[in-house]
Formats: structure tokens, sequence, C-alpha cells
């Protein structure tokens, strides 16, 4: 399906751009999102005269994120957890438990944007985690997992 892009999708294409994409992936992500549209000739011109301010919006949202990022980068979050005394967690902390922990502390992120590469941290210690606020801005946090013995 031919589709216009309303916003910076990874690995698809940046804004203005018109691409082909499987259906399934237009029809039940990219549009009800809306970071897309179909590429009609009618949503293409209409997409021109909005151009200016939709690029507008994404420079105004980059710039926010950059902010953001410079507060957030090096941050250290101390989250604890149940432990044995071998320092293995009773369960583990997920990308939920790190933007929860992130909020408290002021900053506006959501689960999805916390990137844990190995998975949910199942050991007590210092982790590093990236924290990708916008599609250009990725952030380098560290989690310590602190261990309460049960």
């Amino acid at each position: 399906m031919q589709i216009i892009l309303l916003e910076k999708v990874v690995n698809v294409g940046n804004l203005g751009e018109v691409v082909r994409v499987k259906d399934g992936y237009a029809r039940n992500f990219l549009i009800p999102q809306r970071l897309a549209r179909r590429a009609t000739t009618s949503a293409i011109a209409e997409f021109e005269v909005k151009r200016a301010e939709l690029e507008k919006t994404a420079a105004a949202k980059l710039v926010a994120a950059q902010a953001q990022g410079e507060k957030l980068n090096g941050l250290t979050v101390k989250i604890s957890q149940k432990s044995g005394v071998d320092g293995r967690l009773f369960g583990s902390v997920t990308n939920a438990d790190i933007a929860e922990a992130l909020t408290k502390q002021g900053f506006a992120v959501e689960k999805s944007q916390v990137r844990l590469p190995v998975g949910p941290l199942k050991i007590v210690g210092d982790h590093a985690v990236a924290v990708s606020l916008h599609t250009d801005v990725l952030v380098d946090v560290t989690v310590t997992v602190i261990g309460e013995h049960a």
C-alpha cells in the first residue's frame, strides 16, 4: 500500500515521504496511530498545504526531546527489589518499573521508550539502559538495582 508519512517512522522513512509498506502494517498500525495516510492524489495535495505546519511541529517535538535528553543523560535511577543472598532477584525489573521510577523523578517517560537490550533485569547491580525519547534522541541511563533480602 502506498502511504504518505506524517511523522518520521523508524525503518520506514521521514516526514512527507511516499513509501510502500505492507497493507496490514499500514491499516493496523500507521494509519490508526496517525503516523501516515493513504497516498491518494487528494491526500498528497492536502499534505503539501500542511507540510510547513507538520515540519514545525516535528521540529518542536525534537527540540523538546533533546532538552529532556540532556537532563536525563547519565542519570542514575535506584530501584529496590527483593532478592536472594546470591544477588538474584525474586522476579525482575522491567521497562515499566524503570519508566515509573523516572516519572517519579520528574521525567515523562513511557515504558515503550525504555530499551532493555538483554531483557528484564534479574540481578542486583548497575545496568546500562537506553531511553528513546524521540526517533533521533537516544539517551543512556544507569539503573542501580538494590537487593532487599527477604
